[in-house]
């Protein structure tokens, strides 16, 4: 057992060291709070990217910066077979509270709903340092199409460029909160393994 005396000559270590400690999360804190995303406001998006933003004010888009920016969440839509402009629209919805950054249609078109320095309202703690993509699939299993598949893997490696990020920043909803969405990347986590691999691939061409 230590002693009374030993006791009170650790207790000067102790509250050096939780100093120290909490001197380094505040400076960590400060770091993710003052990161400079103003090159976000400055990227030119594409002509493939069909730009239709919701509108600002709403519980869906209230116009919060990100705060940083680590990660690309992944998810699909909760209603199989509906479109990227239906989801677009309902994201628009004034009594509508969820959004993302983009959507993915069937087809592959690709829509974007929120601007890349704003936080979408989509991946619960995640929204604060990420950007999010809603993925339109035709069945219940969630598998994208070959035609959805190839715009992902094409945005995916466009925003990675854009952003400064790999493909290791990609992550499912599932990793955030451990909901099933995508369901079909969260069923299959090999062929989750092999878009990221796809996107690494694309993006090394770019």
């Amino acid at each position: 057992m230590i002693s009374l005396q030993r006791r009170r000559r650790f207790w000067p270590i102790l509250l050096f060291a939780a100093i120290c400690m909490a001197g380094l999360f505040l400076l960590h804190t400060c770091h993710i709070q003052n990161e400079d995303l103003s090159f976000l406001s400055s990227i030119e998006i594409p002509d493939w990217i069909d730009i239709q933003l919701i509108t600002l004010g709403s519980d869906a888009r209230k116009g919060r910066p990100l705060d940083s920016l680590n990660h690309i969440v992944i998810h699909y839509v909760g209603n199989p077979g509906t479109t990227a402009q239906q989801n677009r629209n309902y994201f628009n919805n004034p009594d509508t509270v969820v959004s993302a950054h983009f959507v993915i249609g069937l087809e592959g078109e690709i829509i974007q709903c929120v601007p890349l320095s704003e936080q979408a309202v989509a991946s619960n703690q995640a929204n604060c340092d990420s950007i999010s993509i809603e993925v339109c699939h035709p069945d219940e299993d969630g598998m994208f199409t070959d035609k959805t598949y190839q715009s992902l893997i094409r945005l995916c490696a466009w925003l990675c460029q854009q952003c400064r990020l790999d493909e290791e920043a990609l992550i499912r909803h599932y990793d955030v909160t451990g909901k099933a969405c995508p369901i079909y990347y969260v069923n299959h986590p090999e062929a989750w393994e092999q878009l990221k691999n796809d996107v690494a691939t694309y993006l090394a061409e770019l």
